[in-house]
C-alpha cells in the first residue's frame, strides 16, 4: 500500500490548527486549511495504549485511502482522536470522518 502525503512537522501541524477550519463529533474532531493535500493524525495517550491508539490511525488512514479521490486535493487535513473513538469499528470511523469532510466542504462525490 502506498503511503498518504502527511503532515510531519510541529510547523505543518500549527499552520493548519492556526488557518484552520474545524468540525467535530463524538470520535473524531477534523481541522483544514489551504495546502497541498497532506493529512496529519493525531492520537494522545488518552485515548488509550499503543496498540489503541495506532489502530485508530491505521482506520483513518484506510478510511482516507478508500475516499481519497473525493476529498478536495487542495486542502491540508488534521484528524484528531477523541476519547470515544477507542474501541470503534472501521465503520463508524470512516462514517464519522466523511460526515465531518461534508460538513467542512472538501468532500465531493465524484462518478
Amino acid at each position: 500500500m502506498k503511503n498518504i502525503d502527511s503532515l510531519r512537522t510541529t510547523a505543518e501541524f500549527g499552520r493548519v490548527y492556526k488557518k484552520h477550519d474545524s468540525a467535530a463529533d463524538a470520535n473524531l474532531i477534523v481541522y483544514k486549511a489551504p495546502g497541498t493535500g497532506k493529512v496529519g493524525i493525531v492520537c494522545s495517550k488518552k485515548v488509550g495504549n499503543s496498540v489503541v491508539r495506532h489502530r485508530f490511525v491505521r482506520l483513518v488512514r484506510e478510511a482516507y485511502r478508500l475516499n481519497k479521490e473525493n476529498i478536495s486535493s487542495d486542502k491540508d487535513i488534521v484528524i484528531i482522536a477523541r476519547e470515544s473513538a477507542k474501541g470503534q469499528g472501521f465503520t463508524v470511523i470512516e462514517q464519522s470522518f466523511l460526515k465531518l469532510c461534508k460538513r467542512l466542504s472538501i468532500y465531493e462525490m465524484k462518478n
